[in-house]
């Protein structure tokens, strides 16, 4: 491993204690949109497929997101996922509400609700998403061999960036530096160059400073 001056440690320091309070707030935004956006068709052709009861079941949960009452949230999310399991409308709703129990510190649940989607889901990108989310929530516990074992799951080109930069917070938590350099730098070739995500991995990257 390379070893760092002073003034670098302090830089990788810094950016360590910020990314670790907003990682998942920035992450679980990135993913939620690609939740909405890569699965609407699919979503659209089960709405008019699936039971009435079905769609009735997820507008209730989706009303209860804004009581912003965990119970009634993971009780109404609950029942979709119990009744219509195969459908997206029960994936969907088992990544929302662990993103609510996520936010609200229930991290055992949410856990439980992410493992849900990675077992169950029916769309590859939505296991994706789960798979980014749970990653995460094991990295902030210290639990660096169950996510990079996540992160080695295979996974569409269309996420190699957001697996290789969060494969990057798992190898520099690890004081992997080399090789967490290595992880940003796949990252910042493959997302967006019109991304802002993209410059957030520069700014790790700056941190770990040059290679010795």
């Amino acid at each position: 491993m390379a070893v760092l001056d002073s003034h670098e440690e302090e830089q990788l320091e810094a950016l360590k204690n910020w990314w670790k309070e907003n990682r998942n707030q920035i992450l679980g935004g990135i993913l939620i949109v690609v939740v909405v956006m890569g699965g609407w068709r699919g979503w659209q052709y089960y709405r008019h497929q699936q039971s009435v009861e079905a769609a009735t079941l997820y507008q209730q949960f989706i009303q209860q997101l804004g009581s912003n009452d965990p119970k009634r949230i993971n009780d109404a999310a609950a029942a979709v996922m119990n009744k219509f399991s195969s459908t997206p409308y029960a994936t969907r709703a088992a990544l929302l509400a662990a993103q609510v129990n996520e936010q609200g510190k229930d991290k055992t649940r949410a856990k439980t609700q992410l493992q849900w989607v990675i077992d169950n889901a029916g769309e590859d990108t939505l296991k994706d998403v789960a798979r980014l989310r749970l990653a995460a929530m094991l990295l902030d516990e210290k639990n660096y061999a169950d996510a990079l074992k996540l992160l080695d799951a295979k996974h569409p080109d269309s996420f190699n960036g957001l697996y290789d930069d969060l494969r990057g917070d798992v190898l520099s938590a690890q004081g992997k530096i080399d090789e967490a350099r290595s992880s940003y730098k796949l990252a910042y070739e493959k997302i967006d160059p019109q991304s802002m995500y993209r410059n957030l991995i520069q700014m790790k990257l700056d941190a770990l400073g040059t290679a010795k």
